[in-house]
């Protein structure tokens, strides 16, 4: 070795922007191995590189002790005081054992293992690099594409962006140069894998910050996005200085900013509404465009709502295929059921004529039955048929009216 391997170790540092004594480091490592693999030894070795010269030393470490039982890893205390007096037994003493010929075998195991510690060390910069920029936006060039994955360059690596991570409305080609939200860094054992997507609702939210200087700063802060990627989004803002709109401040003169961002994002569509803590209020602005009557919570489900909304409105409310009224939920978090201003009307009439029928009921069911007049009422049936028989039995006067005819009868017999 010489100092021309110095020279390789700056060029190195220089280019590659690996730390010079992580290659020594490494070499010496190999050399070590390659000592031992190549001269058959065992015991323990260490090898100093002098990166003044560029030379390379190879020692034998050895333990002092009274006796000596593998003279490999041992020297007796005698021999170590004939070498300096201050010796002491447990300590270590380095014996130089670098090889005349420690040549072409040796060296070639340490380029390789160079290699692989270099392609290492180049593996942890590249990610300790991108790894920062996890959760951002960054702009990179179509390189190529396969049945699963679109890739992406970044300079020193390449990105993949799967397919649910690609935009449904747009096609990609090879140097076109699109804005891609890492979502993940991955190091792998071939190199460090990062993650990429176009899909991703939090790319909506790094453009805006980088569109709208309000969003970046932190006076207006976006609360919810709700977004089917490609088609239309709606998003959540809210001011935190009383006398700025947060609607305006992020829609822009003419609608401007959000146009830059609807063309970055191949024609989506955006709804910015305002975000408040009334949730009422709220919900009616996520249905934007469309009206709100009323909103009633369901006190049975304290996630789920109804909302009224004019007939002539009910169809803008849901939305073409239900998207408007699918990202309002997703955007609240909130179950919304949408009803017209009739179909709600109509319902609580007939919940009104079935809550006064079943009172009704109720009222008929309640009223009790007069016992008394019933009680008199069947005395007096009762009473009824004595009375009637009473005159039909004068039993004197029938007694009287057979003794006056039996008499009438005896006169005539007698005459």
């Amino acid at each position: 070795m010489s100092k021309e391997l110095l020279g390789a170790l700056d060029v190195l540092e220089t280019e590659k922007g690996i730390d010079k004594q992580i290659v020594i480091d490494a070499l010496e490592a190999a050399l070590v191995s390659a000592y031992k693999r190549n001269y058959d030894q065992a015991q323990n070795v260490e090898v100093n590189f002098d990166q003044r010269k560029g030379d390379i030393h190879v020692f034998a470490v050895k333990k002092v002790v009274d006796q000596v039982y593998d003279s490999r890893l041992e020297v007796s205390l005698d021999e170590a005081l004939t070498i300096n007096k201050g010796y002491e037994i447990g300590d270590d003493i380095k014996f130089e054992v670098t090889p005349k010929n420690f040549g072409r075998i040796a060296a070639q195991t340490a380029k390789q293992v160079i290699l692989q510690r270099v392609r290492e060390a180049e593996r942890n910069i590249i990610y300790n690099q991108y790894s920062q920029y996890e959760n951002e936006i960054v702009t990179g060039e179509v390189e190529r594409q396969d049945s699963r994955f679109v890739y992406v360059s970044l300079g020193k690596v390449e990105a993949v962006m799967g397919r649910q991570d690609q935009m449904p409305n747009e096609t990609y080609r090879i140097h076109d140069r699109i804005k891609v939200y890492v979502t993940r860094v991955e190091n792998a054992t071939k190199g460090p894998q990062v993650f990429v997507s176009r899909t991703h609702a939090d790319l909506l939210k790094r453009l805006f910050e980088q569109e709208v200087p309000e969003v970046y700063d932190g006076t207006v802060e976006i609360m919810a996005i709700a977004r089917e990627a490609g088609d239309r989004a709606k998003v959540a803002v809210r001011s935190n200085n009383p006398d700025i709109d947060p609607v305006g401040t992020t829609v822009g003169p003419r609608g401007q900013r959000v146009q830059t961002i609807v063309n970055e994002l191949g024609g989506e569509n955006m709804d910015i509404v305002e975000w408040t803590d009334d949730e009422a209020k709220f919900i009616a602005n996520a249905l934007n465009p469309a009206e709100v009557l009323d909103v009633i919570f369901d006190p049975n489900n304290e996630r789920a709502c109804e909302v009224i909304v004019p007939d002539y409105q009910l169809s803008l409310a849901i939305g073409k295929r239900g998207q408007n009224a699918r990202l309002a939920a997703k955007l609240t978090g909130y179950k919304i059921d949408i009803k017209s201003e009739s179909e709600a009307s109509a319902i609580m009439e007939a919940d009104q004529a079935t809550d006064d029928e079943a009172a009704s009921d109720d009222s008929t069911a309640a009223e009790p039955a007069p016992a008394a007049d019933d009680a008199a009422s069947d005395t007096a049936t009762d009473a009824t048929p004595d009375d009637t028989t009473t005159p039909a039995a004068p039993a004197d006067e029938a007694a009287a009216t057979d003794d006056a005819t039996d008499t009438t009868d005896n006169g005539d017999d007698a005459e």
